[in-house]
């Protein structure tokens, strides 16, 4: 099995609906996110996965996140908590939807509150 990471990062601002502590106050984080990818075959020229497409479809996410409040942004403002387990399942299903090759399969995210702080969703 082969596997490749890249590293993104943004700032952004939440609160935690329904916490009870100084989390439920506006706040901010400078995330930092890992996107794990991995697949049995590599392409014609050695790669599972080209870093350039990976990284363009993680800075999509990162521009969309960035520098906002994440509570006022789908599917965030109802739906869904900004907690760092929700960003990362989320982070994985949106990269996941842009990468369109059967032999890579997104399976990770690591999301970063703090350097000592992180959620990780994964699929097997």
């Amino acid at each position: 099995m082969f596997e490749v990471m890249i590293e993104r990062n943004f700032s952004s601002a939440h609160q935690l609906r329904g916490y009870r502590g100084k989390c439920e106050n506006l706040h901010g984080h400078n995330y930092k996110i890992e996107i794990y990818a991995r697949g049995r075959e590599l392409n014609n020229i050695g790669l599972l996965v080209d870093f350039v497409e990976l990284k363009d479809a993680a800075d999509e996410i990162v521009q969309y996140l960035d520098h906002r409040n994440i509570n006022e942004i789908p599917p965030f403002d109802v739906e869904l908590n900004p907690s760092a387990e929700n960003l990362a399942r989320f982070i994985l299903e949106r990269v996941a939807s842009r990468i369109r090759d059967e032999r890579v399969q997104i399976y990770k995210v690591r999301c970063f509150e703090t350097p000592t702080s992180v959620a990780t969703y994964q699929i097997d």
